[in-house]
């Protein structure tokens, strides 16, 4: 997807979006090194800031606030986003070993996943305590608790164990968020009891005294208990045993103890502390594999011991970093000397903190403010990211027009997927005076404007065909091959067709061999997975190297004689449901600006990998009588084509189609698909566009889908029906987004209603008109069956 005219000549592997790999992705982002290739591997595409975690659980801050988003910073550093749980290491072999997709190789890689709470060996808290680290899942472990908070009507106790400034800090932080949660959901907080346990005999027993006099007091005025001196030994769900005294009754317990390494580092050959940290010296290179570097709380740091806490992992990004880069260019590798005191600021629940340095402890809201400053501040360096510059660009010539020039100029931010298909214009034109060989055995051609070509081969079943290929979309080629694949087999289900064979057809990048090779196998690994799945079997293809990854697939399909779904099968009466919801081609384009949020970019992934196999199998079951799968030319495109070819009009509810998040501020951002312009000329078909292009929703009508759903037309009577099984089947925002209605007058075939969304009957049937027929001839077929 981030074309480069620089072979790759090393890979460099993030194993976590902890708080050192985010500064070295800024940091290459501001300074890259041509021939160097980074890749993220993260849990969570959003990975928390551990500074403004607790002023998010007090309701403080936003999700967005706390969160650093992984997708705009991997962009700027031109790294590719691996979504996945590393869960292993092959040293010998150089390799990542993930839970959900091939292992990832590197030349070098750095380890940055934070810790875990010390509790395994704790009967009972892997199952009943939640666990404040890893803070990347933190939230949703919250947010769980939260809901059971509010559905027991806020009679609930809850407790934190941990007397560190981690856990003093949370429990504040919860009893102020819980307990105007609860009043603001009508019930009365006084049902709520807090309570802090901890093995010391004082609370934050590394902090000067009179800290610790200050929140002991503290948690006095609020009414929060304080069980000092004795260990946690035991959780129950309903209580947690404390040695000394028995067991303490609980409903929710959240786990912040000492910082635990996590299990599968034991079983990668790294040299490890007695603790099961990475044995790393003053350059953070693993003192058994050199090619290895560890930061963060993962870290144990030859002859330091600081203390597992985000302070330190924000400052040794800048040191990691610079090791990265000296290693790269054969350069002696720096030392890193963690300070020995640092600024703590402690928030207290509320805007007011309390500080200490050197011994020396001072309080105040001047103090949050101070801290507020600072963490704002860090965030807006991964939040608030420079523009991205553009690729250098081939001289204009002179003797281009202002027209060329426009043209050219937008050429540079074309978009991959479908978003690269040539235009249905263009499409149309080209083929205009191309006259396909007759054969009586082709069922479905070149003049159909059906998804795929049926061949009568003479068995009891046709044989169906189809043909896509376009550039990657997405920086994972793993995840490209899975989209590609996936996106292939829709023309097949949507002509109510079995796939049965594919042929691939693949481009990779100039690059080494070894390069090259690793990107092929997983991308081909992805595709294959999917063509599984289908029981379509990959029996050859063709690779050829060219200036940009690219994918696609010829496939073969068989459907019964008298089961093939053809557009022109619409009804009068029929409801038109859409299967999946729409926005990938906005959403796409402003990924590669470096302008979407990540969790908007792994749902569009998420939906572009759903097969529409289970889907087509659905409709067909409820009666469906025409189908065609929503992809480059758009949800009015595509509906479009099936009105020209039934001979009938349509109404479609514009408010019912479903939406990809965050679709809406990415249009109103004004970035839309590149082939967003060629689509709007359908707009030709609606007829009320006055309206309907005053409406906020109008431009959702032309975005072009990759891998998009199925849009079919089912008899109303059994619509509800069918939408209902959609959504048990994983189609999870399938809806009923129109009606088709018997042909009109009208020369215009579309109806875009912007309120309604009710079911209504179709009106009278009209006579055919001769001029609406000549006006759908010149709407341009906006898909083409093998081509």
């Amino acid at each position: 997807m981030q074309a480069t005219q620089t072979p790759v000549l090393k890979d460099i592997v993030l194993v976590g979006a902890g708080h050192s790999h985010v500064g070295v992705l800024r940091m290459f982002g501001m300074n890259p090194m041509p021939g160097v290739r980074f890749t993220l591997i993260t849990r969570q595409v959003h990975t928390p800031y551990s500074g403004m975690l607790p002023g998010m659980i007090a309701g403080i801050y936003d999700y967005d606030a706390a969160h650093i988003d992984t997708a705009p910073l991997s962009r700027f550093a031109q790294a590719r986003l691996y979504h996945s749980e590393v869960i292993g290491l092959d040293l010998a072999g150089k390799r990542v070993i993930c839970r959900d997709r091939p292992p990832v190789p590197y030349d070098i890689l750095s380890i940055n996943i934070g810790s875990t709470p010390s509790a395994r060996q704790i009967p009972g808290a892997a199952e009943h305590a939640i666990p404040v680290k890893p803070i990347d899942g933190f939230i949703e472990r919250f947010e769980a608790a939260r809901t059971r908070v509010l559905k027991a009507q806020g009679r609930a106790r809850i407790g934190v164990v941990g007397g560190g400034a981690g856990g003093v800090e949370l429990l504040l932080s919860l009893h102020r968020r819980l307990t105007r949660d609860v009043a603001a959901a009508g019930f009365d907080p006084s049902g709520l009891f807090f309570t802090l346990i901890t093995s010391s005999d004082e609370l934050l027993p590394t902090f000067p005294p009179r800290m610790r006099q200050r929140f002991a007091q503290l948690l006095r005025e609020r009414g929060i208990s304080v069980v000092a001196g004795g260990k946690a030994s035991e959780v129950r769900a309903d209580a947690v045993l404390v040695e000394g005294n028995g067991p303490i009754a609980l409903d929710e317990v959240f786990w912040t103890t000492r910082a635990a390494p996590a299990g599968w580092l034991a079983q990668t050959g790294l040299a490890l502390d007695d603790e099961g940290f990475i044995r790393v010296n003053e350059t953070l290179q693993s003192v058994s594999h050199p090619e290895v570097f560890a930061a963060g709380d993962v870290a144990a740091i030859e002859g330091h011991a600081p203390p597992k806490s985000g302070v330190y992992a924000v400052r040794s990004g800048p040191p990691l970093a610079g090791n990265l880069r000296r290693i790269l260019n054969g350069h002696r590798l720096a030392a890193y000397k963690p300070q020995r005191e640092a600024l703590y600021l402690i928030t207290t629940g509320e805007p007011y903190a309390l500080g200490a340095r050197n011994g020396f402890t001072f309080e105040g809201a001047w103090v949050w403010k101070l801290k507020d400053r600072i963490d704002r501040r860090f965030m807006a360096k991964f939040n608030e990211l420079p523009e991205m510059a553009e690729h250098d660009q081939a001289p204009v010539p002179a003797i281009a027009d202002q027209a060329a020039v426009k043209e050219i100029s937008a050429m540079a931010m074309r978009c991959g997927g479908c978003g690269a298909k040539v235009g249905a214009t263009i499409l149309t034109r080209a083929l205009g005076t191309v006259e396909p060989a007759a054969r009586d055995d082709v069922v479905v051609g070149l003049d159909a404007p059906d998804d795929a070509a049926i061949v009568d081969t003479g068995a009891n079943r046709l044989s169906v065909h189809t043909v896509d290929y376009f550039r990657a979309i997405v920086d994972d080629p793993y995840v490209f091959g899975k989209i590609a694949a996936n996106h292939a087999l829709g023309d097949i289900y949507a002509m109510g067709a079995e796939p049965q064979t594919a042929l691939a057809i693949a481009t990779v990048p100039y690059g080494i061999e070894a390069k090259v090779e690793a990107d092929l196998a997983q991308m081909m690994a992805g595709a294959n997975q999917i063509l599984r799945e289908a029981k379509c079997a990959l029996v050859g293809g063709h690779t050829s190297e060219g200036a940009e990854l690219s994918l696609g697939f010829a496939v073969n399909g068989l459907v019964d004689r008298d089961a093939a779904l053809r557009k022109g099968g619409l009804r009068p009466g029929d409801a038109l449901i859409v299967t999946k919801p729409v926005g990938t081609g906005a959403l796409l384009a402003a990924h590669m600006r470096g302008k979407a949020r990540a969790r908007w970019v792994m749902q569009a992934i998420e939906h572009m990998t759903l097969s529409n196999r289970a889907a087509a199998r659905i409709l067909q079951a409820h009666g469906a009588s025409a189908s065609t799968d929503v992809t480059g030319f758009g949800l009015l495109g595509h509906l479009v084509e099936m009105v020209k070819a039934g001979g009938v009009d349509a109404t479609l509810w514009l408010p019912r189609v479903p939406l990809l998040d965050g679709l809406m501020e990415t249009m109103a951002a004004g970035i839309f698909s590149s082939l967003q312009p060629q689509n709007v000329r359908l707009r030709r078909a609606i007829r009320n566009l006055e309206a309907a292009a005053s409406h906020a929703l109008y431009p959702v009508l032309f975005d072009p889908q990759t891998a998009g759903g199925l849009l079919a037309s089912v008899p109303s009577e059994r619509a509800q029906a069918c939408v209902k099984a959609l959504r048990a089947g994983g189609y999870t925002t399938a809806a009923i987004i129109g009606i088709v209605e018997p042909r009109s007058a009208s020369l215009e075939a579309i109806t875009v209603e912007l309120e309604r969304t009710e079911c209504r009957p179709a009106p009278a049937l009209s006579a055919p008109i001769e001029t609406r027929d000549q006006m759908l001839e010149e709407m341009p077929r906006a898909h083409q069956p093998v081509l």
